[in-house]
């Protein structure tokens, strides 16, 4: 399950993700529509995954990031965003790609180890509102490599190449699906096989 907070925050969410794609260089300052989000489960507690799709001008973006009670060592280009939240204090937003936490649960989540989290949605003082499920679906599609490679995100995206073999998570909403996450060849540093723990790229 993922705790889900109904409540003001400061910033808001599409601030942060207005000025976080503006700055990339696969994005723009045009405005931007939250379509949905998706959540994993870090069952160790110490960072909450979502992932966004966002509808700008003509396309669909995705922005998976991560949210920390504490800053993350090393990681200060990939910051997405600080943020005051009134349930739960001050928070650290990085990209997940750059989050070793997050990339362990994305490994776990194309190999099919784990599913996308339910909603639990609460107020802003802990009153438990329910929970439904995520207007994001995500399905694993492809066969399962040898050996084990890097998960990427991907941005900017396309409709899903359903004849593709190649491993990766499809993201599928009311108006359309893509993939969101795929499995890259493994990068060439020895002769040990690699097995899906914390690795990943950013695009």
């Amino acid at each position: 399950m993922a705790t889900v907070y109904l409540a003001e925050t400061e910033p808001d969410r599409n601030s942060i993700l207005s000025d976080w794609v503006a700055s990339q260089y696969w994005g723009s300052d045009e405005d931007i529509e939250i379509v949905g989000s998706y959540h994993f489960d870090d069952t160790e507690g110490s960072i909450m995954l979502e992932g966004f799709i966002l509808h700008q001008g003509e396309r669909f973006l995705h922005v998976p990031v991560t949210y920390r009670l504490k800053p993350l060592a090393g990681a200060d280009s990939y910051l997405v965003a600080e943020m005051e939240h009134p349930a739960v204090g001050h928070l650290w937003i990085y990209d997940a790609l750059a989050d070793p936490v997050a990339v362990h649960l994305l490994n776990l989540a194309i190999a099919g180890e784990i599913q996308q989290a339910v909603p639990y949605f609460y107020n802003a003082d802990g009153q438990y509102l329910g929970s439904e499920e995520s207007n994001i679906t995500l399905i694993v599609r492809g066969e399962v490599p040898e050996p084990w490679g890097q998960v990427g995100a991907h941005h900017v995206l396309l409709p899903d190449q359903t004849e593709s073999t190649t491993r990766r998570i499809v993201a599928m909403w009311d108006s359309g699906q893509s993939t969101i996450y795929e499995l890259l060849a493994p990068q060439p540093t020895s002769d040990e096989t690699t097995t899906p723990e914390e690795t990943g790229s950013i695009d």
